[in-house]
């Protein structure tokens, strides 16, 4: 049997196939079910001993030869597809991206550093305590007396009574302001002090202007010397450096608080004109904080001698003045979750809050 004719053939056929399909089609028309090959090796039966032997040979050396350069042709043209596709499918790296949206931080996180980084410049510490307290360190501490509405349920978030080893009720609740903070570090810690603290505090109260969560920051001095025209004086430069108005007007009016005496409300000038809101010099007035002078009982329940040592003290809410300064209308889209809300009003994170001006 002659073979040589029929591989050049099949050679032929597998060198000229410039495709996957086409050299499929050749391996089907050489070593298929009904391909060239296979059609004669089914002659072989019909051959005596000795010339099937000899075509028999001849015939699995040519089913080797053509399947193995099949398999080789098959190796350049999936490089060449490869090679196609890839020249079809480059991405100019050089190009910028898709824009995806980027993170930003929250007002309340904004505030709180641009606090931390006024009153930092001031010479205050930053102070920090538990959001579970007790009745000792939320009321009694700070002066507040038996039967203040302050204490009441409706007013307090109450936990189950603990009982003392000794039988006696310590009631625990949700802080209801962040004055727990300064008990504490009155009681840790020696005067001279100059603190600030901030941090979640919890009431029952839901509506636009209250939520049952929401953030407080407040200020603590006590060393012996310190007066009112500090307090005025600390205040007055932490609003005009806060809002970026340097002749903003100010007063104070005397007010109430359990826990100072005397106390005072701040207000900052404002202009209500066409029914807007324009923090600066205007024809009107907006409160802004409490503050006053600590009461003489809050330093001796915290183990000091008010006839050695006096101080002041002032709290705000955190996303008041956010709203006042970045023009927030609602108190409670602070919590509630909405992407939206965030994209407008957030801060890009590397733009940090500047220092104070002096």
């Amino acid at each position: 049997m002659d073979t040589s004719a029929l591989k050049n053939e099949l050679v032929e056929l597998v060198e000229a196939a410039n495709d996957m399909a086409t050299l499929e089609n050749v391996r089907v028309t050489a070593l298929g079910k009904k391909g060239r090959i296979t059609d004669l090796m089914k002659t072989l039966g019909t051959m005596s001993p000795e010339e099937r032997k000899t075509a028999g040979a001849e015939l699995n050396l040519l089913k080797d030869e053509i399947a193995s350069l099949i398999e080789k042709q098959a190796g350049q043209l999936k490089v060449q597809e490869m090679d196609a596709r890839l020249a079809e499918e480059t991405l100019d790296v050089t190009l910028s991206p898709r824009p995806e949206r980027k993170g930003t931080i929250h007002p309340i996180s904004q505030t709180m550093d641009e606090l931390v980084t006024i009153f930092a410049d001031m010479g205050f510490e930053v102070a920090e305590g538990p959001d579970l307290e007790d009745d000792f360190h939320n009321f009694t501490a700070l002066n507040f007396p038996l039967g203040h509405p302050a204490r009441e349920m409706h007013d307090t978030f109450y936990l189950p009574d603990d009982e003392r080893k000794e039988g006696e009720a310590q009631k625990k609740l949700l802080r209801t302001h962040t004055s727990t903070v300064q008990i504490r570090y009155m009681l840790e810690n020696k005067p001279p002090i100059k603190i600030i603290c901030m941090g979640r505090v919890y009431r029952s109260d839901y509506d636009m202007t209250h939520t049952p969560v929401f953030h407080q920051m407040e200020g603590l001095v006590i060393d012996k010397s310190t007066h009112m025209g500090h307090l005025k004086g600390c205040l007055m430069d932490f609003v005009r450096n806060y809002f970026k108005i340097d002749d903003l007007p100010v007063r104070f009016r005397p007010s109430f608080f359990p826990f100072t005496e005397p106390s005072a409300e701040m207000d900052i000038g404002c202009s209500r004109k066409d029914g807007g809101l324009k923090i600066g010099a205007g024809d009107s007035w907006l409160e802004i904080l409490g503050c006053g002078m600590v009461h003489p009982n809050v330093i001796r329940n915290c183990g000091l001698d008010p006839e050695e040592y006096q101080g002041f003290a002032f709290g705000m809410g955190i996303e008041r003045i956010a709203m006042l300064k970045y023009g927030i209308p609602d108190l409670r889209t602070f919590f509630e979750s909405d992407t939206r809300w965030l994209s407008h009003y957030g801060f890009d994170p590397l733009n940090r809050p500047n220092r104070a001006t002096k």
